[in-house]
């Protein structure tokens, strides 16, 4: 006999996402060790209608800036489709800005993202998650990034990411492909969400690196 997850895994997508959005507020975010996290997110191509593909990325992004995050992919809210939405209006000091390349990042919607490297500089931050609620760890992501998707009228989207926006774009793709920014984090800098306003809230994590004892690129 089917369990209740498997009945509501073998209904259709469009099923799902409708009773998601009967509900009033944020939409619930699926935290780590729930499969629909390390699963590769299905390629949307007409799933959801035009009408219900609008609701639903009004409920992503309204779901982003209650958590509050800068970007939340489709499987962190227990639908497997790869869509994912970024927003980041940047409220850092100077010197985090200049450090990170944190910059504002207008409202986007990614369907069927992918992303290459451009050239071979890495760098290393803290970084977080919404599905790993009340940890961050040192990631080391590529600098400069090249994205190809589509928006949400179906519209294609070519464009170079540097700096903080290119860490954006890496981890909500990421999450669209069944991989958590843990799989490629520096583990011996994990550190409770105490710990980086208490110890670790620098521009850069050199000084963690050293007191923690782990290696950033060159």
């Amino acid at each position: 006999m089917a369990s209740e997850r498997e009945r509501t895994e073998s209904r259709p997508l469009s099923d799902r996402v409708e009773e998601l959005l009967a509900h009033e507020g944020p939409l619930p975010i699926v935290a780590a060790g729930d499969p629909v996290l390390r699963r590769t997110a299905e390629p949307f191509d007409g799933q959801i209608d035009a009408g219900l593909l609008a609701r639903f990325v009004a409920a992503l992004r309204a779901t982003m800036h209650a958590a509050p995050g800068v970007g939340l992919a489709a499987p962190q809210v227990g639908v497997p489709l790869r869509i994912a939405v970024i927003e980041d209006p940047a409220p850092v000091p100077e010197e985090v800005r200049l450090a990170r390349g944190r910059v504002p990042q207008p409202f986007r919607v990614l369907v069927n993202p992918a992303y290459e490297a451009v050239g071979p500089y890495r760098d290393a931050f803290f970084e977080g998650c919404l599905s790993v609620p009340g940890w961050q760890a040192v990631v080391a992501r590529h600098a400069k990034v090249r994205l190809r998707a589509l928006d949400e009228r179906g519209r294609a989207v070519d464009e170079e990411f540097s700096g903080w926006p290119a860490r954006i774009v890496q981890h909500e793709t990421d999450h669209l492909n069944g991989t958590l920014y843990l799989d490629h984090a520096e583990l011996r800098s994990l550190s409770s969400n105490q710990a980086m306003a208490e110890r670790w809230n620098d521009p850069t994590p050199a000084r963690a690196a050293r007191a923690l004892g782990f290696l950033l690129p060159d």
